[in-house]
């Protein structure tokens, strides 16, 4: 299919710090594409330069054929945005809000009405839609926000973190509210989250973000695929390459590695944990197996064999939060 949007090597410096670190992806018509990352990834500066917000430090971009370094008022009438803070008038109705937003647009009269009644069937608030918007819960405020993305009917939605802090009934929401976007209307979708189980659901393809970067860019099915059969994380008081190389040669281990994520204390240490030194003297090792559990039995029984002390043990199933935990060694909410 093809893209709705091409990003080529977009990088934003503020200063001598560089936010974003030329990133390259594109996004395909109808697609529900994630960008997945920790919180100060990168995410949201991203998505500021798409829809015209940041200017770009270089490299560019193109939306539905429109650069956004010479064209941004064309691209902007494609851009359908929905920010992490809300941009909405409490004292006001939610539908007078909507109507704001709609003008901003140009529409007017029996289209704006009609449009108007279609964002707040979408987001499910048509029963609330005369009603102060300071009244409502923070879920609704969320959907109402998405609402005001939507009403002059955009190309594409760029969805900024819009669970943050909302009411596991309105994540529901929001949730078939996407779904219904991309499947009643073809709408191509931009959804930015630090929650993993989100974009599993809801993406076809993720570009994972770290630091600025994409570590990894593929479908929701492919980057699970990269772990296998899981990681295992294996506390061990003591590690040489010798260890490294038998723990990677025994059955369903694909390989065996020092990892840097911390070494914690046996789970039986008590109150003397915290005499300890930092178990500078210690290792974890992370181990990329085939199968997680039969891989666990193998490993324990070859620690056993040669008197080498478990000190922790952790098994990360095959998902996107232990694939971003894999490629940067850090947990997605860092």
């Amino acid at each position: 299919m093809p893209a709705i949007i091409e990003v080529e090597n977009l990088v934003k410096s503020f200063g001598d710090f560089k936010a974003v670190k030329g990133v390259n992806f594109s996004v395909e018509e109808g697609e529900v594409f994630g960008l997945l990352g920790p919180n100060g990834a990168g995410k949201t500066t991203i998505i500021s330069m798409l829809t015209g917000i940041l200017k770009p430090t270089s490299g560019t971009a193109r939306i539905g054929g429109y650069d956004i370094r010479t064209e941004m008022g064309r691209a902007k009438t494609l851009n359908g945005l929905v920010p992490q803070d809300l941009a909405l008038y409490p004292t006001l109705s939610a539908r007078t809000n909507l109507a704001f937003f709609g003008r901003v647009y140009g529409l007017k009269g029996r289209e704006l009405k009609e449009r108007i009644a279609d964002v707040l069937r979408i987001v499910s608030l048509t029963e609330r839609a005369d009603e102060p918007i300071e009244t409502f819960s923070g879920g609704m405020k969320r959907r109402i926000n998405i609402a005001a993305g939507l009403v002059h009917q955009p190309r594409v939605l760029f969805l900024d973190e819009p669970t943050v802090g909302v009411d596991p009934q309105s994540r529901n929401h929001i949730f078939e509210s996407v779904l219904r976007l991309n499947r009643e209307r073809d709408m191509s979708i931009i959804y930015t989250s630090h929650y993993m189980e989100e974009v599993e659901l809801l993406c076809s393809r993720a570009a994972i973000i770290d630091e600025g970067r994409i570590v990894a860019l593929d479908t929701i099915k492919n980057l699970i695929g990269l772990l296998g059969g899981g990681v295992i994380h294996v506390g061990v008081e003591r590690a040489d390459p010798g260890l490294l190389s038998k723990l990677a040669a025994l059955p369903m281990v694909k390989e065996a590695a020092l990892s840097t994520a911390p070494v914690s204390a046996p789970p039986d240490a008590g109150a003397e944990a915290s005499e300890r030194p930092p178990l500078a003297a210690g290792a974890m090792i992370k181990i990329v197996t085939e199968r997680s559990q039969q891989a666990v039995v193998n490993v324990i029984g070859h620690l056993n064999n040669h008197n080498i002390p478990l000190t922790s043990l952790e098994i990360l199933e095959p998902n996107l939060e232990s694939v971003f935990l894999h490629l940067t060694g850090k947990k997605l909410r860092d």
